[in-house]
């Protein structure tokens, strides 16, 4: 199951819909916040106070480490789908991703990942899906050569750190801080063409998922309980280790040079991988605790999670109402903080309402009438 599949709820794993739904949170987190600053990474540039402690918490734990899941699930779920159909559909369905992404960016959010998953799994389809498992050990060591890289970057910043008074700051996107809807829709549509382009090196961590979906990791974690934990082990701590010298600064309690702060917002997005498959790994972990039935209270997470793709298009509708310069025009940390968490309730909620009624999401229905015809 992918990102945006849906089959009918006795054929499908827990872990993916309840990683998906508790992980839209973080997409949550880490796009109204972008909105709410007209910037990335979305992080209050001289915070005070509790707004200290949310800028740490958001730079460990949420910016650079949501995505990383949806790539894996990603690529685990062109593993399950290439199992029931063809590849003229694997290629059909991903190319109207590309089309969902490209409206997607043009009349909401330029930050679109919609149509990078479409383009990765068109290549993926084509090169990788179906390849032997001889090929899919190159991407273990892919991730290996990855690893050591982020060694080298981090002991590189460490031992050319220099002192300064540069902290974190956010970089403008343009339509973010249009005065008109049209205005923002020409910008968003010269933005999302260089946004997709410098995502696309994610497939690395789609072809992970590949890997993963090939053995039934997340189908069968109780044969995997011990790869399961030392992935949740190692990716988090890499994670939270490689992003503790970045956080710290969008805390305001570092200061360094503009080169150091630079080599830092390196280590902390490339570590931010490790936490993705960090991430999954621990919901593979949850998943096997509850013996593949989640509990009630979690329903909601899990129907959304079944429903991805409404609620991603969702928030970003939202995004453009509460946050746009000609709409709300709401602002600063605690506005985006409690933006993000009501309209993620609110989605699991209407998310559950539809599983009660035994219903798809709207967004999903559409891909799959265009997928499949």
């Amino acid at each position: 199951m992918t990102v945006l599949e849906h089959h009918q709820p006795s054929t499908r794993v827990l872990a993916p819909d309840l990683a998906r739904g508790a992980m839209l949170l973080f997409i949550a987190l880490a796009n109204a916040a972008n909105c709410a600053f007209a910037g990335q990474p979305g992080l209050d540039p001289a915070p005070h106070g509790l707004g200290r402690v949310v800028n740490f918490l958001m730079a460990t734990f949420v910016d650079a480490r949501a995505y990383p899941v949806f790539a894996i699930m990603f690529g685990y779920g062109l593993v399950q789908l290439s199992r029931r159909q063809s590849d003229r559909v694997l290629y059909r369905r991903n190319a109207w991703l590309v089309v969902f992404g490209l409206a997607h960016a043009t009349l909401l959010y330029f930050g679109d990942f919609l149509g990078a998953y479409g383009i990765v799994g068109l290549v993926a389809t084509l090169l990788l899906v179906r390849r032997s498992d001889k090929v899919h050990r190159i991407v273990l060591w892919l991730w290996g050569i990855q690893t050591v890289n982020a060694v080298i970057l981090a002991v590189i910043g460490v031992l050319g750190w220099q002192g300064g008074t540069t902290g974190i700051s956010n970089a403008p996107n343009p339509s973010l801080d249009a005065p008109s809807y049209w205005d923002s829709l020409l910008d968003r549509v010269a933005e999302w063409p260089v946004h997709t382009a410098s995502v696309l090196p994610f497939i690395v961590i789609v072809w992970l998922g590949i890997w993963a979906a090939r053995r039934r990791v997340l189908e069968e974690p109780s044969r995997h309980r011990r790869l399961l934990r030392r992935t949740a082990w190692v990716g988090l701590g890499i994670s939270t280790v490689g992003a503790a010298p970045y956080a710290l600064m969008s805390a305001g309690v570092v200061h360094a040079s503009t080169g150091t702060v630079e080599a830092m917002a390196r280590v902390h997005a490339i570590t931010g991988e490790y936490g993705g498959a960090g991430y999954v790994a621990l919901f593979g972990l949850l998943a096997l605790r509850f013996g593949g039935r989640a509990p009630r209270i979690l329903a909601p997470v899990v129907a959304l999670g079944q429903r991805s793709l409404s609620g991603y298009l969702l928030q970003s509708v939202c995004w453009l109402v509460l946050f746009a310069p000609f709409a709300l025009n709401l602002g600063g940390t605690w506005a985006a903080l409690a933006a993000a968490v009501v309209v993620w309730t609110v989605s699991a909620l209407a998310a559950h309402a539809l599983s009660v009624r035994g219903q798809r999401g709207p967004a999903e229905v559409l891909l799959r009438k265009f997928a499949y015809r």
